[in-house]
């Protein structure tokens, strides 16, 4: 493999630095080939888009070999960089942006590259205990960070509406080439299976003894909406990559993921975007409302018009909006908050969800991090209000750690970039 292909570099400081986009074959697939080989790389990951029927399903991407990475579990940040590893205690959305600004890659914002460097990982729905304040109380059973974000000067970037596949790198593109040829030694891919039943971390009475309080405290008027998850468990052979494959072939939802974390997999397929940020203007799409699709056109229609006439998703997805608003209004310019669109439809290849759409304007001095921090974790994954109903959910001694309620993002050093909530849903 030689940079013998079409080259462009746009220097974008005063300093001479530049970025460099190189032209790559293309086909629907390309990224899962490439990305195959590095799969169990530590710090390899891939967001990829699904490849269903709808608009938000244009960019694959993939990133590995970071620069610097930060971990965060409790109170301590682990951030190793150029070999060098440090501890320290502070707030993790303030150090990621002290290290993205150390970082320091000089782009610019393009609509066909939404990440031409910068931070990508996982935010664990337990890092909203660095922002409000709650009890301990639920059992930490599960290894994995609260936060675990690599920073990355180079990236592979799929656009399947303009079917390109783009390598971007801010320093030698040979040696990038050279090393994107050079696969890792990996165990062998051996094809992933169930060895056990699938395991509730609650039994049925249990789960509807906690369903029913959550009817007391609606009644009660102590909180409008909680979020009550289950996880379930099972022991397993085989690669991990083998099980994103056919999860994301059967779900196509257009913001899925594969972290190869250092002690940790995590996976992803949701149709939900947390947060969406391009040249100061914020959108969200909170999804509350699910109903599954039907094989008859006929029957599936109604079962879509069923689900927009819903009083009680409605009001779930009423809720959720109501927070999102607030939340984003900490930081959004004053006046600027608005909801475009309110309770629709959207037709995905299992499911049909209502969506609503909530846009605003960042003040041209905040960082990403600051509105990340400022509306994390997501409201429909706690509920509402958020911080009573976080209480709730921590008072009943549900583990903590679980990624099913954690966001995926990446924060480009510049402009646009995308946290994706998985949710449960994704």
């Amino acid at each position: 493999m030689t940079a013998a292909n079409t080259i462009h570099v746009t220097n974008t400081s005063d300093s001479g630095s530049a970025v460099v986009y190189h032209a790559l074959p293309y086909y629907p697939n390309v990224l899962l080939d490439r990305f195959a080989p590095f799969s169990q790389q530590p710090w390899a990951m891939l967001l990829h888009s699904g490849f269903a029927d709808h608009p938000h399903n244009r960019f694959d991407i993939m990133v590995a070999d970071p620069r610097v990475t930060l971990c965060t579990r409790g109170s301590e940040t682990e951030i190793i960089s150029d070999g060098v590893t440090n501890t320290v205690e502070g707030d993790p959305f303030i150090l990621l942006q002290q290290q993205l600004d150390t970082l320091s890659l000089p782009v610019e914002a393009h609509p066909d590259f939404p990440f031409q460097g910068g931070a990508l990982g996982l935010f664990g729905y337990d890092l909203g205990r660095q922002i409000e304040t709650l009890p301990t109380q639920a059992d930490q059973d599960i290894d994995l960070p609260d936060m675990a974000i690599g920073l990355y000067d180079w990236a592979l970037i799929a656009d399947h509406h303009r079917q390109t596949l783009t390598l971007i790198v801010h320093h030698s593109l040979q040696a990038r080439l050279d090393w994107l040829a050079t696969s890792p030694v990996n165990e062998t891919q051996v094809n992933f299976s169930l060895n056990s039943n699938w395991q509730p971390n609650m039994s049925r009475a249990e789960y509807g003894e906690k369903f029913r309080k959550i009817q007391d405290y609606l009644l009660a008027g102590d909180c409008y909406q909680v979020n009550l998850a289950q996880r379930f468990s099972a022991a397993y052979a085989g690669d991990e990559w083998q099980a994103f494959l056919r999860l994301s072939a059967g779900n196509k939802a257009p913001f899925s993921a594969f972290l190869c974390l250092p002690e940790n997999t995590v996976i992803s397929v949701s149709p939900e975007r947390f947060l969406w940020l391009e040249n100061n203007r914020i959108q969200t799409r909170p999804i509350k409302g699910t109903l599954p699709r039907l094989p008859d056109p006929d029957a599936d229609k109604q079962q879509a018009d069923r689900l927009a006439r819903s009083k009680k998703d409605r009001a779930e997805n009423l809720m959720i909006v109501d927070l999102l608003r607030n939340d984003i209004g900490r930081v959004a310019v004053p006046g600027s908050v608005r909801v475009p669109e309110l309770f629709v439809v959207e037709p995905f290849p299992a499911v049909h969800h209502l969506v609503s759409t909530i846009e605003a304007q960042l003040p041209e001095n905040c960082p990403a991090t600051t509105l990340l921090r400022a509306c994390f974790p997501g409201g429909s994954i706690t509920g509402a209000p958020k911080i009573r109903a976080m209480q709730i959910i921590e008072s009943w001694n549900l583990s903590v750690g679980m990624p099913t309620a954690a966001a995926l993002a990446t924060l480009a050093c510049a402009e646009p970039w995308t946290p994706i909530s998985p949710s449960g849903r994704y």
